[in-house]
């Protein structure tokens, strides 16, 4: 049936295979702790909503415009040779980090920093002046924070369609511990701080668009996707630039997007959820906090005993 093979396709792009649960999911249901975030709070309830497909593309489109982590991207990244694999290793960190035990969270963010450790180099600024990177640069990871924080806070706010435990806040607050596993020196922990520290940066003119800008941005427009949901990625997009402010979508030269684009994605997004059903890894994460209840109780048996 045509839904079997787009729910493969999508499973496929998201986890890197096409059926089954992929052996680091099925080990969130394992574990010695409940892990950084709470079941059912702002990050689990974030994460888990079919919105995020709306905040991977802005987030992508926010991170472009730094000039320090494009020339990391453009440099180091193999995003043109194996964009699939570079999405599956993000999807991979935001959901052990998310739904894991502690444990695995700390693991899977070392990782990510022990691959940042070779992202290194150097970019000519506007001025013709010669500037160092390296990946993990304090500007660098809190500005890649900050994108990721703001694009999934927005895209659940325009098309989750209910409320975040705790408020935004919470969410800003919460992840914050994401944040600090990667090396961000005091992330954010309110939406008020969150704009601050975007509108501080947006003023210090250190954001820019040029050649190489376009270029990805060009390429997360139109990304080689598997033929079967090819088409439905458009309005995604679209969905991705409806949540910029103004100022962001201006410097990216894309245009406002219309009512009639931001119901395709409210569309594409609800035949999403119908094709992948709920959420795998807060399933594995609840075995594993079941385990640890019941292992809890008959401690708390033992003892009285």
């Amino acid at each position: 049936m045509l839904t079997d093979r787009l729910r493969t396709r999508l499973l496929e792009v998201l986890y890197g295979q096409p059926t089954g649960l992929p052996d680091w999911v099925e080990q969130l249901s394992h574990g010695t702790d409940a892990g950084y975030f709470a079941e059912g709070s702002a990050v689990w309830e974030v994460h888990r909503d079919i919105a995020t497909l709306v905040a991977g593309p802005r987030a992508l489109l926010m991170q472009a415009l730094h000039p320090g982590a494009m020339a990391g991207v453009h440099d180091h990244s193999r995003y043109r040779e194996d964009p699939l694999g570079r999405l599956n290793g993000t999807i991979r960190w935001i959901t052990t980090v998310t739904y894991g035990s502690r444990e695995q969270a700390d693991s899977a963010s070392r990782w990510v920093r022990h691959l940042h450790e070779r992202v290194q180099g150097t970019y000519a600024t506007t001025d013709g002046r010669t500037v160092p990177y390296a990946a993990q640069d304090a500007d660098l990871v809190t500005w890649v924070h900050l994108a990721f924080a703001d694009s999934f806070l927005r895209a659940f706010q325009r098309f989750g369609g209910r409320p975040i435990p705790g408020g935004p806040d919470a969410y800003v607050r919460d992840w914050a511990v994401a944040g600090e596993l990667m090396g961000v020196p005091d992330p954010p922990r309110s939406v008020a701080e969150l704009e601050q520290r975007l509108g501080s940066i947006r003023d210090a003119g250190i954001l820019r668009v040029d050649t190489v800008v376009r270029e990805t941005v060009g390429f997360i427009r139109r990304p080689p996707l598997p033929a079967l949901i090819r088409a439905t990625y458009p309005a995604l997009f679209r969905g991705a630039v409806a949540t910029l402010p103004d100022w962001e979508r201006e410097q990216l030269g894309l245009r406002r997007v219309l009512g009639v684009e931001e119901a395709a994605t409210r569309l594409v997004l609800k035949a999403s959820v119908a094709l992948l059903g709920e959420a795998t890894a807060p399933q594995q994460a609840r075995k594993r906090l079941a385990a640890l209840a019941e292992q809890d109780s008959a401690g708390r048996s033992g003892t009285r005993a």
